[in-house]
């Protein structure tokens, strides 16, 4: 009797199984226990980002020097109209 009951409840537990794993509660418990994805599995958008946001940080660092060498020169520049304006030449005869 005791080896009929275990035929008819794996018997049942077989469909009740396949129900459960096929649920939305199944699928979950699923990727649960399948854990984290991986880092290389990562989207292409998510790639194209990266790669647009490097992109993006060597044109300010570009920008910075470039506004860097423009201080520079207009520094010189504010110099050279500096000492323009002292008088270096005598003054004109009187007539």
């Amino acid at each position: 009797m005791t080896i009929v009951a275990l035929i008819l409840l794996v018997a049942l537990l077989i469909p009740i199984m396949g129900i459960v794993m096929d649920s939305p509660l199944g699928r979950a418990l699923a990727r649960r226990v399948e854990g984290p994805p991986a880092p290389e599995s990562t989207p292409a958008a998510v790639a194209e980002l990266s790669r647009k946001v490097e992109l993006l940080e060597s044109e300010v660092d570009d920008l910075n020097r470039s506004v860097q060498q423009l201080q520079d020169e207009n520094q010189f520049v504010q110099r050279l109209l500096e000492e323009g304006r002292r008088p270096t030449l005598p003054p004109p005869p009187a007539s």
